[in-house]
């Protein structure tokens, strides 16, 4: 019997000891540790901001609340749609190669590249609601008044070169008219004469202080945005290889001599698939080109 009251008691005697020892970790145990085996997840945080941001070397007046918010909002929008933005970093340098040397050429400063971005998500094939086309957007107007054929068989919008060219000259006219890149830009998405009757009614000629459509309120924002995330990818976690980027694919230039009945046979002769020669050249718009003498036309071939 006294062994049997004995070994009760050294079972209570365990237990009670056991119960000490949970309560005196569960005592220790600080409120937040078990936050951070949750924060070995994904956590969201905002977007880097620097203290100095300008657009085509125009300070943007960052010091200004309403400025530095609608900023943050187009990096938020831009930053977190990763699939978008990684895509827009692995096709920088297949388009910007292309557009770089126009702009230069032009006297219009490198940023405005970031606009056909902004316009077109870099899809040469871009058609807008308002049937804007290519990836400068260019309206079927604008671009016969800047000298672009435009008819049945031939759409120069969709010809990235001769579009940058009308584009350039399209923003140069535009800075004559303002005076300051950011106004253009804004130009660009409004029309020239949509922001001059907003300058006319509000008295206002700075683009931040402009109150305007909601589209053009965002667009130089939005330029601006992407511009921070390409420079500086890392900034906003973004980590893409150099040899997962998209290179320019090279080709030669064939001149077109006469009339093309069949571009799926002419592809052919060249050694490529219809589908790929349209890719290069989708400024042909049928699948035939009647050849008056009066223009000469190149096609690209690519060399792959």
């Amino acid at each position: 019997m006294e062994n049997k009251k004995a070994w009760k008691f050294f079972v209570s005697l365990l237990l009670t000891a056991n119960v000490i020892l949970i309560l005196m970790l569960l005592g220790s145990a600080r409120p937040d540790d078990s936050n951070k085996l949750e924060k070995t997840e994904v956590w969201y945080e905002s977007v880097y901001m620097p203290k100095k941001v300008s657009f085509a070397g125009e300070p943007m007046p960052l010091h200004l609340y309403y400025v530095k918010e609608a900023l943050e909002r187009e990096l938020l929008s831009n930053a977190y749609f990763h699939s978008q933005t990684i895509r827009f970093i692995k096709m920088a340098p297949r388009f910007f190669p292309v557009i770089e040397p126009i702009l230069k050429e032009h006297g219009i400063p490198d940023d405005f590249k970031y606009l056909a971005l902004a316009e077109s998500n870099f899809d040469p094939r871009a058609v807008s609601p308002a049937r804007a086309v290519g990836l400068w957007q260019l309206m079927q107007g604008t671009a016969k008044d800047y000298g672009l054929e435009i008819n049945d068989e031939v759409d120069e919008r969709y010809h990235i070169e001769k579009a940058t060219d009308v584009a350039c000259k399209y923003i140069r006219d535009a800075h004559g008219k303002f005076g300051n890149w950011t106004m253009v830009a804004a130009a660009y998405n409004r029309g020239m004469a949509g922001v001059q009757r907003e300058i006319d009614r509000q008295q206002e000629e700075n683009y931040y202080d402009l109150l305007i459509t909601t589209e053009t309120a965002r667009y130089v924002y939005r330029i601006v945005a992407l511009k921070l995330i390409l420079e500086n990818p890392g900034k906003y976690h973004f980590s893409i290889p150099e040899d997962e980027k998209y290179p320019v694919v090279p080709t030669k230039e064939v001149e077109i001599t006469g009339s093309v009945d069949n571009f799926a046979k002419y592809a052919e002769e060249h050694g490529l698939s219809y589908k790929l020669f349209k890719d290069f050249n989708p400024w042909l718009r049928e699948n035939s080109l009647t050849y008056s003498g009066k223009k000469r036309y190149w096609v690209k071939i690519p060399q792959i």
